[in-house]
This record gives structure tokens, sequence and C-alpha cells, in this order.
């Protein structure tokens, strides 16, 4: 065992090395549902920038430094405060800032969102099932971006007015009626986002053929 450490330590020094990048520095997660359609889809392998927020203790939810700070319109990977699964989800609301949903019309500080419907088509939305779904570009409140509700699905459609509190940031899934979010589990800490996600470096079709989907590789988000 001795004699393998030493020829091999080059190696393992390397591994050190790269599992403390990905764990302070960037990271990259690949998409497993579709609460983020059709910005982020399932099989998708985003970039995510670790710094862009605060610079963490490795291994570990402990910040030691400020980096920036999180924006409305983000797309953020954070652990859930439910039950600690990783997840990505849009940031819409900030810290004191006052957010609510009426019959899907997003309101932030009173303000309404506006609304421009784009198309409607079919979606997966589980096992052999498809719905159609109708999606809209959405803006005001927000920096522009698409989203979607897919029909005949029970949801929050509703909810607050809600101020945020203190350190917390309010996510939502674009998919907004197939989506887990701070709908369900509430807002989420500073200290549980993991960074913001820069875009899409390769993709699969895996509710499908399985086949890469190369229009998306190497693509921002949009």
């Amino acid at each position: 065992m001795k004699n393998w450490l030493q020829n091999n330590r080059g190696f393992l020094v390397f591994l050190l090395v790269f599992g403390l990048f990905r764990t302070a520095v960037a990271d990259w997660n690949t998409i497993p549902s579709g609460s983020m359609r059709p910005t982020v889809l399932e099989g998708d392998v985003v970039l995510v920038n670790r710094l862009a927020y605060d610079l963490k203790l490795p291994l570990t939810n402990v910040i030691l430094q400020r980096t920036g700070e999180p924006q409305r319109g983000d797309i953020v990977t954070f652990s859930s405060p439910k039950d600690r699964t990783r997840l990505i989800k849009r940031l819409v609301a900030l810290p004191g800032d006052i957010v609510e949903m009426r019959n899907e019309e997003l309101r932030i500080n009173g303000q309404a969102a506006h609304y421009q419907p784009l198309q409607q088509r079919m979606e997966n939305v589980a096992a052999h099932t498809v719905l159609p779904a109708l999606r809209s570009r959405e803006s005001g409140v927000l920096p522009p971006h698409r989203v979607q509700w897919p029909a005949g699905v029970d949801a929050r459609s509703s909810f607050g007015p809600l101020k945020v509190p203190a350190g917390q940031y309010l996510m939502l899934g674009d998919n907004r009626d197939d989506s887990a979010d701070s709908r369900y589990f509430g807002t989420v800490p500073r200290n549980l986002l993991i960074g913001r996600a820069m875009g899409v470096i390769a993709s699969a079709d895996i509710t499908g053929n399985g086949m890469p989907r190369w229009s998306r590789f190497a693509s921002d988000f949009h």
C-alpha cells in the first residue's frame, strides 16, 4: 500500500485539487427533471459558478467571504431547505421583497409581471403522460425569459403576499405548474445557495431517444 501511494501520489493530489475545485470554484450538474422547462431541459449539463455569490469552506455551507449579490432572474443551484436535495430554479425575489402570485400572475413589490403568449405545444410531465403546455415570455418584474404552464396539473397558482425574510430568497421554476419550489418548501437561506448557473455544457435527450442535443452544447440560457 505504501508503495502504491508513493507511485500514485501525483494522481491523488490531482484528485484532491480537482475535488476542492468542484466544491469551491466551479461545478457542473446534470438536470434530472423538467421543472425549469423550457429554459433548462432534462439531460442538460449546466456549468455552475460557485464563486458567484460566496466563497465557502470546501464541503460545507460555511461562508468565508461574500463575492457577489444574487439578482432577480438569476438561475441558481441550491440545497433545498426541506431535505438538502440539490435543485435548480430561478431566483425571483430578494430579501425584503413583497411577492405574490394571483392566478399564475407574478407580482413583486406591487408590480405585476407582463406575459406575451408564444406558443402552445405538447410536453412530457411524467412517464407516459403528455399534456398541452402554454409558453409565454415573462417580463417586467424580472429580466425577460420564457415560462410555461402544462394544462391540467394541480399546482399552487396563487400565494401571498409575503415578505421575503432577511438573508433569504424566493425561487420558482420556469415550468410553473410542474415545479416543486418556494411555494412548497419556503424561502432559501443564503448559505444554502450553491452558485449561479452560467449555461449548458452538453445535453442529451434522456426522456426520449437518449441522443445528444447538439444544438444545446455550449449554449446560453435563452
